[in-house]
């Protein structure tokens, strides 16, 4: 659960490109080298910002690795025409792509190059989001308090500026690290507060980003009414704006709340939701995940041989991915099953 909570923690950032190659940490600085003809500029910016607009969009879908391929090539171009702004919003995309994918390293890099930026070039806002950025990476690598005091200085420009939706993102981060440091009802309080700002910038998918946080700490005092409620309505959210991201994320909190409470018919109709979700987005990684969540409901149902049939397909998709560590995960599991 915490790890599925720090996933939605920061801002979503939001068709394949010539290369699906994944780039290495040093191919950040190679794309620096890229230049661009004076007299291409104005057609260079223009395929740059098509390229991060597809990036963010393939980044909401659930594409990382092809959100970071979009940003890396994007933030070449930016650089070659000097750029400095563009660049900050390519480094935003390209540390939240790799943070998604555990590149905590690389993540740290384009996140720390992007506050950098803002610094230089006095934009608030960029420091605001570059520092609560910054607070999803520490949380990240389990340094919650770190984390809380850098959202919080990001909190004091946003007041300072008077920016909301910067408001409600430090707010939606302190919650996250207070919920890391298993203060649970102060997480409450500041969603609560977080979710009144992201309200009124009237993003969807803010708002059910907090809302599933919100979710999430609900689960962890055992309040199953409110559990449901919040991640039911940061389902219907992201499901009316086209946030997979945020909607599969809702979907395995309703699962869990309501198996909680012994409404099984309700939690498998949810997971074949997911199921078909997944397959619509070609996401096998996702696939996998509707797997496991269907073996394991099935587990403590006691139907050992259902279970037993999802284990076995979720471990074939972890081969195909070459998730070594999730195969070797859900082969214990199966192990320790058929030993009852």
């Amino acid at each position: 659960m915490k790890q599925q909570h720090l996933l939605g923690c920061s801002v979503l950032l939001s068709i394949a490109l010539l290369s699906p190659t994944v780039a290495r940490a040093a191919d950040i600085t190679e794309q620096l080298h890229y230049r661009v003809d004076s007299s291409t500029w104005g057609q260079s910016r223009e395929k740059a910002d098509t390229l991060l607009r597809i990036g963010k969009e393939q980044y909401a879908s659930g594409f990382p690795e092809k959100a970071v391929t979009s940003a890396l090539e994007a933030l070449g171009i930016y650089h070659g025409i000097g750029d400095l702004r563009a660049q900050g919003l390519a480094y935003d995309l390209l540390g939240q792509s790799y943070i998604r994918l555990n590149r905590v390293k690389e993540g740290e890099n384009a996140l720390r190059r992007r506050l950098a930026i803002a610094r230089d070039t006095k934009d608030f806002q960029g420091q605001i989001f570059g520092l609560n950025n910054i607070s999803t990476l520490l949380l990240q690598k389990g340094e919650p308090v770190a984390a809380e005091k850098t959202s919080e200085e990001a909190l004091t420009i946003s007041r300072q500026v008077k920016n909301i939706e910067g408001q409600g993102l430090s707010l939606n981060n302190l919650g996250l690290a207070a919920f890391r440091q298993g203060n649970f009802n102060k997480a409450i309080q500041l969603y609560e507060i977080a979710l009144n700002f992201r309200r009124q910038i009237r993003d969807p998918i803010s708002e059910a980003n907090t809302l599933n946080n919100l979710g999430d700490a609900y689960l962890q005092v055992r309040n199953y009414p409110d559990t449901i409620g919040t991640y039911g309505a940061a389902m219907g959210i992201s499901q009316t704006s086209g946030d997979r991201t945020n909607q599969l994320r809702a979907i395995d909190g309703l699962v869990t709340a309501h198996s909680a409470v012994g409404r099984y018919e309700r939690a498998f109709d949810l997971l074949q939701k997911r199921l078909i979700i997944s397959q619509d987005l070609q996401n096998r990684r996702e696939e996998l995940k509707s797997f496991a969540s269907y073996a394991h409901l099935y587990e403590q149902l006691g139907n050992y041989s259902t279970a037993r049939n999802f284990y076995e397909r979720a471990i074939i998709l972890a081969q195909t991915l070459e998730d070594n560590k999730q195969e070797l995960q859900l082969v214990d599991r199966l192990t320790q099953m058929l030993k009852r």
